[in-house]
């Protein structure tokens, strides 16, 4: 298995349901960076890389140079020799995770297509399946209720509001959607919005109402996050705090949080997704397994590494869902609330670029 060509490319999708969040007045677009490796038989092995500026500090022009020097230097790897090649391209990845992330999962897909076998199975098989939350932005009291009905009706069972803009407001918001839809699991994202009295009221408060309760307070300030976590009988996930393994360590020694939400592309892929999870699981923290806006390619790479882990007790994978010009065919598939992984070997995704 030979490797005969890296091709970068850069896209630009745009969502069909634009929202808001406390960082950010309006998403309506997500800058893409796909990586396609060729291989010596004809068969191509995919990756792409998303970000967040406001967590990573990362560009569209950052990250697409940095996949452009990976490109250069795997050309002269061999892809079976994981470990060593992944750990020759995060030389050239400093400051850019996502790119990381790109040749991570593009390199992990490789192997799968070399083994025949899906790469939830290669990593583990612990499950085929995994229920996910989808997100509802920030919005008033009826806003939040409608878009809640919406996300229902397209057979979600778990919704994440996003809040963290008005506590008192964010109580409001989540009682109205329990009202209106109190079969579904609710889960509350502060977004780093509250201090630790306001993490403290809206636990409380909504103590019956929520699942829980997802980077109440600032990511930096781990002080915060665990006084939280030892007084809210709402379990407390730390999401923004977690950037790699030596974060995710701080956040088990000192107690910080409940639970712990893993992102591919912010801390570089699928072997650091699995070192922190293993750290969680040293330290009986759950794991929750998290996206940005990202096509299915990525969707599938947090399923697979989900569906591989027996700590892994929540699914966050919606990053794909209001994509409308997204160029991946899944081999995954979404089923009243569910996704479900196909037996294709690899990340199973088609890619049309």
């Amino acid at each position: 298995m030979l490797i005969t060509n890296v091709e970068v490319i850069p896209v630009e999708l745009t969502l069909s349901v634009p929202y808001r969040v406390l960082y950010e007045e309006k998403v309506e677009r997500a800058c893409i960076v796909f990586v396609r490796i060729d291989l010596q038989d004809g068969r191509s092995a995919w990756g792409c890389a998303a970000f967040d500026p406001a967590l990573t500090g990362e560009t569209r022009e950052s990250v697409t140079r940095a996949c452009r020097r990976c490109a250069e230097r795997a050309r002269d790897l061999n892809p079976l020799n994981t470990e060593y090649a992944l750990a020759e391209l995060a030389k050239l990845t400093a400051g850019t995770p996502s790119a990381q992330c790109a040749f991570d999962i593009a390199f992990h897909d490789l192997l799968g297509l070399a083994a025949g076998l899906p790469l939830h199975r290669l990593m583990g098989g612990y499950r085929y399946r995994i229920r996910t939350s989808v997100a509802v932005g920030l919005g008033n009291v009826a806003e939040t209720v409608e878009l809640a009905q919406m996300r229902a009706k397209q057979g979600f069972r778990i919704l994440k509001i996003k809040g963290g803009q008005d506590p008192e407001e964010d109580v409001r918001r989540v009682r109205a959607v329990c009202d209106a839809l109190p079969e579904l699991t609710i889960r509350l994202d502060a977004d780093q919005g509250y201090s630790v009295r306001q993490a403290l009221d809206v636990a409380r408060a909504l103590r019956d109402k929520i699942e829980m309760l997802e980077q109440p307070t600032p990511a930096r300030d781990l002080d915060a996050l665990r006084q939280v976590s030892v007084l809210s009988r709402v379990p407390i996930l730390a999401s923004q705090s977690v950037l790699g393994p030596e974060s995710a360590l701080e956040i088990v020694s000192q107690r910080a949080a409940g639970g712990i939400s893993i992102k591919l592309t912010t801390c570089g892929g699928l072997l650091q997704a699995r070192q922190i999870d293993a750290i969680a699981r040293a330290g009986r923290l759950a794991t929750m397994v998290g996206c940005l806006n990202e096509p299915a390619l990525l969707i599938a790479a947090g399923l697979a590494f989900a569906l591989s882990s027996a700590n892994v007790q929540y699914g966050d994978l919606d990053g794909h869902f209001d994509l409308v010009d997204d160029p991946t065919t899944a081999g995954f598939r979404f089923e009243e609330g569910w996704l479900i992984a196909s037996d294709v070997p690899g990340l199973g995704c088609r890619v049309e670029l």
